[in-house]
């Protein structure tokens, strides 16, 4: 979908320009946001590609005034809502959290960093034929979709090179709305500098890109 978090060549953001000594957390509540992820992730409450349209979904005001930290707990919420593991009033605290009828799935003190270090692979168990090899010359779908996609908008209607054909992967755009892995082919597609941006400049861009959001050029 279209919206705030694809920043990607948006003029007047500012510099980027982080703190050397910026610390790992700059609030408690932020050190025990993170290893929710890990536990929710592990008890099958979402996968990756729902956590990220659930922060796509913020408000646009609500997404550029958050803290990175604020993005995850609004989507561990807007998840956990959705799928009916709580409710708006035990959220608020003004009910007691209710069992769920069938324990989930607990991370274990040995599953920590496995999960939290390499996360879980996307690799799909089955291979699909893909349509393209290194070296080709393809062209990005110019795709609007209000569902999710992990085409960035300032890639749309490119033209790039093939570099790397990774092999199949589940499809993000079909796992985030709970439709299933259907494996696609993905390649490493790098972009000149002025394909993308229109500026004379040695600079290039390598993107991931799923085989249905190409065509050949």
């Amino acid at each position: 979908m279209n919206g705030i978090h694809d920043l990607g060549g948006m003029h007047g953001m500012g510099p980027i320009d982080p703190p050397q000594d910026d610390p790992r957390f700059h609030h408690e509540w932020e050190r025990r946001t993170f290893p929710l992820f890990a536990s929710l992730y592990v008890g099958g409450h979402f996968n990756v590609d729902e956590f990220r349209h659930a922060i796509e979904r913020m408000a646009p005001v609500h997404y550029l005034d958050g803290s990175y930290y604020e993005h995850w707990l609004h989507a561990f919420e807007t998840l956990l809502m959705e799928k009916g593991m709580i409710t708006a009033a035990e959220l608020r605290g003004e009910a007691r959290p209710a069992k769920p009828s069938v324990p989930p799935p607990v991370l274990t003190v040995d599953m920590v960093q496995p999960v939290v270090l390499g996360g879980a692979s996307a690799r799909a168990k089955e291979d699909v034929p893909g349509r393209f090899h290194a070296g080709d010359r393809v062209r990005t779908q110019n795709l609007n979709p209000l569902t999710h996609t992990r085409l960035p908008r300032y890639a749309r209607g490119k033209v790039g090179t093939v570099e790397i054909v990774h092999g199949a992967f589940a499809t993000p755009d079909t796992m985030a709305h709970g439709q299933g892995e259907q494996p696609q082919q993905v390649y490493a597609v790098r972009f000149t500098a002025k394909e993308l941006w229109g500026v004379n400049r040695p600079d290039s861009v390598c993107i991931d890109l799923w085989d249905s959001y190409l065509e050949a050029a």
